[in-house]
């Protein structure tokens, strides 16, 4: 199986978020403490079942995603699947902000960040650019 790399920004915007899904994921799995950390959240000494979900859902998602699309990522489903994935992550916090008090800067810059993920996912399958 050769690699081929984007040529067009059509292709680009996918593969480089592809990338940062991956390097999001790889983050996450084995910075799990420093992951929650610069979430402002911690794990209990006495308990270390926080760190599994943290390895597994925050960070084998995006991965496994990340990785999928980054090789595939001219495949339209995959671009939609990645997208979709960045947005949904997006109105999620859309809703903490809203509803659970958490209205501060680093929220608003992780939506804004989240959002521009699922542009650049989104925007070729759309026809936007």
């Amino acid at each position: 199986m050769q690699i081929t790399f984007p040529q067009t920004t059509t292709d680009l915007l996918p593969f480089l978020v592809a990338c940062f899904s991956v390097g999001y994921g790889l983050y996450a799995l084995f910075a799990p403490r420093l992951f929650l950390r610069m979430a402002g959240l911690d794990t209990l000494n006495t308990r270390r079942a926080g760190l599994s979900e943290i390895r597994a859902t925050l960070a084998g998602f995006p991965l496994g995603m990340g990785l999928a699309t980054f090789f595939f990522y001219d495949q339209p489903f995959m671009q939609m699947a990645l997208g979709a994935g960045w947005l949904l992550t997006a109105f999620g916090r859309l809703v903490s902000i809203l509803s659970d008090d958490a209205s501060t800067l680093g929220n608003w810059l992780w939506l804004l960040v989240n959002l521009a993920l699922a542009a650049g996912c989104l925007a070729p399958v759309l026809g936007l650019i």
